[in-house]
């Protein structure tokens, strides 16, 4: 068969259907009819795909002309100065796949580009706009970015969003795609009542940010008609600006017909210590939890609930306990979690938080009660009792009397300010080095305070001389890149040499610490020189 007859025999409507199949499987498992089965059938396919693609676009009819778009608004914000917007180009130039991977002492640019939009932001400078599709690339392949890449763009973002299916993410995340938050009272309800589901969620969050009281009425207008998924998420945009305004609202949703919306609904009342499901909670967790002064030291004594009653299961207690966990248990954690801590030490003897948590527990029920605290001051964000939890960073594994594990710490560190934070952490480290302190250092304000810099950079020169690779240590030298304050970069000097090795190091560990330190040296003074750009000096 000749190609002629293969190009005169594939123009059928489903030509190309049937071409795109056989080029998936092969034509050694199946050729296009009018082509014969052979060593010349690819060829062949090749060529009536040609033909087939020259038809289809010559018969194509032209299109209605259409409006052309608006021009894109202006952007009043000061112009970022020429060596920010270079630097910025190689930011984004970096993307993963772009370069081969990291290597070397290179920096990693992409990992800097939230904190260079952060101070970009900061500053208030407008993106240039022929970065503006390049910036939005990088924003739809890291939903991280996105925030700070939309503030950083401006209006401009949802405008080239609207024309670039690829950026729709730009439109999600603004009410009303990006055009202004309705001032009126019926454009907001116009939006709330026939917009997309993102569309309303924006619009519900901007209102929440601006003014609490407007946007929980406005939730309440629809609310018994709003799908259970979806009351779920508007009622989590109510923990912003939460407030004992809101006490009525929650009580209500407290008798929703999802356990998801109940249990929110629960967890925020319990945020307010002085709602009236928060003293209910403190009046079942009180009735578990006594001091026993008939025994040679006061101890405190747990009689867990023997039910869950419906009054529990109505303010949140979730009654089927985890696999492994006992109902008792359950139970008695969910109530003390929700319980006013305020309400504790006048319930134990007027004994402060670290007075009661050094008190002993019976009937192995401490890690239960402790661990219950624990979560009740990071709902509760309670510095106090959360200072007395972690307890000092010196103690043997810095556990605490209740923090169990490296996670439970860093959500109790976080309550701290971050001075504090940073002083309890550096202690940590010089204490028990690097290897479980990440989560810590990943609630650390950026840049470290000096104490915390000076403790990471110690803790990372002794596991140098200890001899062994430090990839077990990348983690914490990422960190350190990002948020290590780049006047250190002067007291790091001195560990860009390959050190000599002792008799028990690891074959060249001594060159891949080297190369770590003149990697983090390099990043820093950039870092300091992107500062320095966005100065203007």
């Amino acid at each position: 068969m000749d190609r002629t007859s293969a190009r005169d025999t594939t123009s059928a409507p489903d030509a190309w259907e049937e071409l795109v199949t056989s080029a998936l499987l092969g034509t050694a498992r199946r050729t296009p009819p009018g082509i014969e089965s052979g060593p010349e059938a690819p060829v062949a396919l090749l060529d009536a795909a040609a033909v087939e693609t020259v038809r289809r676009r010559a018969g194509l009819r032209p299109a209605r002309a259409v409006q052309r778009p608006q021009p894109a608004p202006e952007d009043p914000r000061p112009e970022l100065p020429a060596a920010a917007a270079r630097r910025l180009a190689m930011l984004l130039a970096d993307r993963p796949g772009t370069g081969g991977g990291r290597r070397g002492t290179a920096p990693d640019l992409m990992e800097l580009l939230p904190q260079w939009l952060a101070a970009a932001n900061t500053h208030g400078y407008a993106a240039p706009p022929q970065l503006l599709p390049a910036l939005l690339d990088a924003a739809r392949g890291r939903t991280d970015l996105r925030p700070a890449a939309l503030a950083f763009a401006g209006s401009r973002a949802t405008w080239l969003a609207r024309l670039n299916p690829d950026w729709r993410f730009a439109l999600r995340a603004t009410p009303g795609g990006g055009a202004a938050l309705p001032q009126d009272t019926a454009g907001v309800r116009l939006l709330w009542e026939e917009g997309l589901f993102a569309e309303r969620v924006a619009l519900l969050a901007a209102i929440r940010a601006r003014d609490p009281a407007a946007a929980r009425e406005l939730l309440a207008t629809t609310w018994a008609t709003e799908r259970a998924e979806d009351r779920l998420m508007f009622l989590d945009s109510l923990r912003t600006g939460l407030g004992p305004d809101d006490e009525p609202f929650l009580e209500q949703a407290l008798a929703d017909r999802s356990r998801n919306v109940r249990a929110t609904a629960a967890e925020l009342l319990s945020a307010l210590p002085d709602s009236a499901l928060a003293a209910r909670m403190a009046v079942r967790a009180g009735a578990c939890v006594a001091v026993d002064h008939t025994r040679d030291t006061p101890t405190i004594v747990v009689e867990a609930p023997h039910e869950c009653d419906s009054g529990m299961e109505r303010d949140g207690v979730v009654p089927k306990a985890p696999s492994g966990r006992g109902e008792r248990s359950w139970w008695f954690g969910q109530l003390v979690e929700a319980a006013p801590l305020g309400g504790w030490p006048g319930r134990l003897g007027g004994r402060t938080p670290a007075e009661i948590l050094a008190l002993p527990v019976a009937d192995d029920w401490r890690n239960d009660l402790h661990a219950a605290w624990c979560r009740a001051a990071v709902r509760q964000q309670d510095a106090g009792w959360a200072r007395a939890l972690l307890g000092t960073p010196a103690a043997p594994e810095a556990g605490g009397p209740g923090a169990v594990s490296l996670a439970e710490r860093a959500k109790l560190l976080a309550t701290l300010g971050s001075a504090e934070r940073a002083e309890w952490v550096a202690g940590f480290i010089a204490t028990h080095g690097l290897s479980e302190a990440f989560q810590l250092l990943g609630v650390c304000g950026v840049p470290w305070a000096a104490p915390l810099g000076r403790a990471a950079v110690d803790a990372l020169n002794i596991a140098r001389d200890a001899g062994s690779y430090p990839w077990s240590f990348s983690g914490v030298m990422g960190l350190a890149e990002r948020c290590l304050d780049p006047a250190e970069a002067g007291r790091l000097e001195g560990l860009m040499a390959v050190p000599d090795e002792g008799e028990d190091a690891s074959p060249g560990a001594g060159g891949y610490w080297a190369e770590a330190f003149q990697r983090l040296v390099t990043t820093l003074r950039l870092r300091a020189a992107m500062a320095e750009e966005l100065e203007g000096t």
